[in-house]
């Protein structure tokens, strides 16, 4: 019953996927004001986790970011729909630049293992898309809470151009950590999206556009001990043509400290590249996730998203 349900969600995925771009853009932005008129989950989220990251916002231009950031919101998630369900080879012909590649080429090349972290900026199943193209990749995944979701999610990202042997997807659970060892210590290359919370016990706190945030040390981890190449990488939006989005695909070295052997130093230094790659375009970030909801232990704080 579970891959009778993932099979219809898909159908579905896949018929809204087929309308044109211009179609699904304007959905988006309808999807988007409902959400603004209803107060919705994304709007609240988004309106907190402005205060908190941009507090010296006048009331104005915090209106303004939250309503960019909701149309980006939205339109993303439509426009994910058809990246999943159409041909990958037609969807990497939407990025129209790419910038750092080379980096990449070098780290595979080197044999010592890659970490691409992949920032909730922009596109990232479309740079998942690229990255499966260019090389074998295992992706490592919070598992969504409905059986029948996750089977859609394996479906997806799996399908179109994008074989098995390809795409790895490696659940965010106790196995996976050796895993991924496994798969660095034979000089592949992994992808990790850096700025999910995670559990109690498997982060630090360390700054995220001035608030602490409770950040994984998985990456930093990962890197001290396997010497693997930390690469950070995103899909930004640049421009419509002839009514379809266009992407910059941009890949960038992580800093040193990313592999410090002191995880407040390491989480500290992924915070800060992720701040960097999120402030080039704010309403590209997704600020509809509660990023703040853990709060250092004996600080008084309660959690910022209580009230929403």
């Amino acid at each position: 019953m579970t891959e009778l349900l993932a099979r219809l969600l898909f159908f579905c995925a896949a018929a809204l996927g087929r309308l044109p771009w211009p179609w699904l853009m304007a959905l988006g932005d309808g999807l988007a004001a409902l959400w603004r008129r209803l107060d919705a989950r994304e709007s609240r989220v988004a309106r907190r986790n402005l205060e908190l990251a941009y507090p010296g916002l006048l009331a104005g231009e915090r209106a303004q970011w939250h309503r960019a950031i909701l149309r980006t919101t939205a339109r993303q998630a439509l426009e994910t729909l058809r990246l999943w369900t159409r041909p990958h080879q037609d969807n990497l012909q939407l990025i129209r630049e790419q910038h750092g590649t080379a980096l990449l080429d070098a780290a595979i090349a080197s044999g010592r293992g890659v970490i691409v972290a992949a920032p909730h900026h922009g596109n990232w199943e479309l740079l998942n898309q690229w990255l499966a193209a260019r090389t074998p990749l295992a992706i490592l995944y919070r598992p969504p809470e409905s059986a029948v979701g996750e089977a859609f999610l394996n479906r997806v990202r799996a399908a179109s151009g994008a074989s098995a042997d390809r795409v790895t997807q490696i659940r965010a659970e106790g196995p996976a950590v050796r895993q991924l060892f496994k798969r660095l210590g034979a000089g592949g290359v992994v992808g990790i999206l850096p700025d999910q919370q995670p559990k109690a016990g498997d982060g630090e706190f360390a700054p995220f556009f001035g608030v602490e945030a409770f950040t994984m040390t998985l990456v930093g981890r990962l890197a001290q001990r396997t010497g693997a190449t930390v690469l950070f990488a995103w899909c930004e939006r640049i421009d419509t043509h002839a009514g379809a989005p266009g992407f910059a695909l941009h890949v960038e070295a992580a800093p040193a400290a990313i592999a410090d052997p002191d995880p407040k130093v390491a989480v500290a230094a992924l915070n800060q590249a992720v701040e960097h790659i999120a402030r080039r375009d704010p309403a590209q970030y997704q600020w509809t996730y509660k990023r703040y909801t853990l709060r250092p232990e004996g600080s008084g704080e309660c959690n910022p998203y209580a009230a929403s």
